[in-house]
């Protein structure tokens, strides 16, 4: 059976951009269509296509609908206020050495981008008697979202890695989650904070949920601790790569497909 053609990406318009910390970019797009989209689903990832630097909107228009496909990068939804028509999206600030980065410095007010999406929210049912969540800058916004959306009464531990001591943000967690945040200046050379505090939990109680995103390395050592060591159910554990160092999305993407694969 053939697949379904691919829904042709909808425009945003940019209304307002801040560096929300020294390293993370917001960026507010706003769209009549996303006042239709369901409430509750901050954490949920899309795909992002991007014009080219002063690409007519016309031109960019034709190229979503007739290819070559723009630069594209998957994002989280930070916040969604569909009664306002706007997304926050939240962009690691590497500089111009990526498409996504060097378009949210950019980016200005009227600038149009393209939305794909949106996918599944990564935890829908809270029922945990104990949460662990982790998450470096890529995957921040996933994890701030989780927090967000937990019960008040909710308990547990999440383990943050920022760039610098100035890159924790704000975030409205439970009173009984406690935040840790752990400064690594090199995200590009890896690091086994996050790994090392998990290892140290002690045992966890009752029900656990986890939400831990990140770099894939990382990732792979904490899939065996939460599922194979501590016995998570893998339904229960959101445990997902987000990049890989040294590789690309493109890249990093067909490489998960194959491991998924073998």
């Amino acid at each position: 059976m053939s697949k379904p053609p691919k829904r042709t990406p909808r425009l945003m318009t940019v209304t307002q951009k801040s560096w929300l910390t020294p390293n993370m970019i917001r960026v507010t797009c706003t769209a009549d269509w996303i006042k239709t989209l369901e409430t509750g689903i901050d954490s949920a990832h899309f795909k992002l296509f991007m014009p080219k630097v002063d690409q007519p909107i016309d031109a960019f228009k034709t190229q979503l609908t007739d290819g070559p496909r723009p630069d594209v990068r998957t994002y989280t939804i930070r916040y969604l206020r569909a009664d306002a028509g706007e997304i926050d999206i939240d962009f690691v600030d590497h500089g111009d050495a990526g498409p996504a980065s060097a378009w949210a410095r950019r980016c200005k007010a009227g600038d149009v981008v393209g939305f794909a999406g949106p996918g599944p929210v990564k935890i829908k049912d809270f029922f945990a008697d104990t949460y662990v969540l982790a998450a470096d800058m890529s995957a921040l916004a996933v994890a701030a979202a989780t927090l967000e959306s937990m019960p008040r009464d909710a308990k547990g531990i999440a383990f943050f890695e920022i760039t610098t001591p100035e890159d924790r943000q704000e975030i409205d967690a439970p009173e009984g989650v406690e935040i840790q945040w752990l400064v690594h200046p090199d995200p590009h050379v890896p690091n086994a904070q996050s790994i090392e505090k998990i290892r140290a939990l002690p045992e966890l109680s009752g029900q656990v949920q986890t939400c831990i995103a990140g770099e894939s390395s990382m990732i792979k050592i904490l899939r065996d601790e939460i599922v194979n060591q501590r016995g998570v159910p893998k339904g229960d554990a959101y445990i997902s790569g987000y990049w890989k160092i040294g590789l690309i999305e493109d890249e990093h993407q067909q490489a998960k497909r194959a491991e998924a694969a073998g």
